[in-house]
């Protein structure tokens, strides 16, 4: 399978306090993320797939739960940030196997997961608009660590080793992929949810969704109970 063509540029220019307040944070945030992890990009990812799987719930969640209050249809906001939160669960549990976290990032991942989901769930409450910007910033800063990952393998610096199986089987990757197939999938990802929050964003200021990356093909894994039946 080959990781679908998406443009690297994209860059939402803050426009308004909101705006600003959302990247500003994110830029916080990844201040922290190269001060604590430097090039580890493997480790980094663990933890930051941690956080990136966080919104889509938490968005998933307000929304049903105001659709059920209101009694109005959701236009199709619930499923795409549930596939959204899937899918960062999905880049979490494929790095585990190429990073091997240590019980200290272990713990790491506790405790980031946790402050960011009260963090989130209470910036949700208070301004979607806001809490969709910081998803949009967060995951074009991603696509940046993504492409510096593939740098990083590119040039020798991070061993390209042999794709797990979790990723060959939900990125229908062909045997013998590699790490950077798995990255490039995983890029591809994250530029697909960078349009689509971004997009979330401009609907709820009244504004057009703009243009949205290709998401890369995924396969649905049955549950344990149907597959053993």
């Amino acid at each position: 399978m080959t990781s679908p063509a998406i443009d690297l540029t994209v860059h939402h220019k803050p426009a308004g306090a909101s705006d600003r307040v959302a990247y500003g944070f994110v830029k916080l945030l990844r201040f922290f993320a190269d001060t604590f992890f430097a090039k580890r990009y493997g480790h980094r990812a663990v933890v930051l797939e941690t956080v990136a799987a966080v919104p889509g719930m938490v968005g998933a969640t307000l929304n049903h739960l105001k659709c059920l209050r209101r009694m109005e249809d959701d236009r199709g906001w619930i499923k795409t940030l549930m596939d959204e939160a899937e899918n960062e669960r999905m880049h979490l549990m494929t790095f585990i196997q190429v990073a091997k976290p240590t019980m200290f990032e272990r713990f790491v991942v506790v405790a980031a997961q946790w402050v960011f989901y009260l963090f989130f769930f209470g910036l949700y409450l208070v301004s979607s608009k806001t809490a969709h910007r910081v998803v949009g910033y967060f995951e074009e800063e991603a696509v940046i660590s993504y492409t510096h990952y593939l740098a990083e393998i590119d040039e020798g610096r991070s061993e390209n080793v042999a794709a797990p199986q979790i990723a060959l089987d939900y990125w229908n990757l062909p045997a013998g992929a590699t790490l950077r197939e798995v990255v490039e999938v995983v890029r591809a990802d994250e530029a697909h949810h960078r349009d689509v929050n971004h997009g979330f964003a401009n609907e709820l200021r009244g504004l057009p969704h703009g243009q949205i990356a290709p998401c890369p093909p995924h396969v649905v894994l049955e549950p344990n109970w149907k597959t053993a039946a």
